[in-house]
């Protein structure tokens, strides 16, 4: 509960702005390997098109972005790899959610903020109806998704960057 109230005092959290796109590509290049990282222009299509399934966490003190959550909506019942690229897969109204990535800058890690971004994120999506969240992650991240509440479904339909992926699943709402 102190981490919690810690987390809240440092950071705010809300839907990326528009001027932020810059600070989210650069994000995405530190926390990823060339070959799982979105593109600059897939992660600009995404803010473009979906800035409301991005939620950010700015430090208050910098004013800067330090991690961020942000997927896409769907009816689709698994996740593919067309998701990380095509930002018109998403449907405002679709029931499930596709994250795909969560970046927390080298330096805001192991504070607990990529558990904030993930369990707020869950709460928002709960709270618009949404019945699942789905992600894909490698084999040393599973454990941390499963505290999260993510169950292992398996290794993955995707070949995203070259790599064997999990499908995670978080159930929000019966239905």
């Amino acid at each position: 509960m102190e981490e919690l109230k810690a987390i809240m005092e440092k950071f705010e959290f809300r839907n990326i702005k528009q001027e932020e796109t810059e600070q989210a590509i650069v994000i995405e290049q530190v926390c990823f390997p060339p070959n799982e990282a979105c593109s600059e222009q897939n992660m600009k299509d995404r803010i473009s098109m979906v800035p409301e399934l991005f939620l950010v966490a700015v430090d208050k003190k910098t004013g800067q972005i330090a991690g961020f959550l942000n997927g896409l909506a769907t009816d689709e019942p698994a996740f593919r790899d067309a998701f990380f690229t095509d930002a018109s897969l998403h449907h405002s109204d679709g029931k499930n959610i596709m994250l795909l990535g969560l970046d927390v800058l080298p330096e805001y890690r192991k504070q607990g903020l990529g558990r904030s971004l993930v369990f707020q994120y869950l709460q928002r999506e709960r709270e618009k109806g949404r019945h699942k969240v789905l992600l894909t992650c490698l084999d040393e991240k599973v454990k941390m998704y499963e505290k999260f509440g993510f169950v292992d479904q398996g290794i993955a339909n995707s070949a995203w960057g070259g790599e064997e992926w999990h499908e995670m699943s978080c159930t929000l709402v019966s239905g």
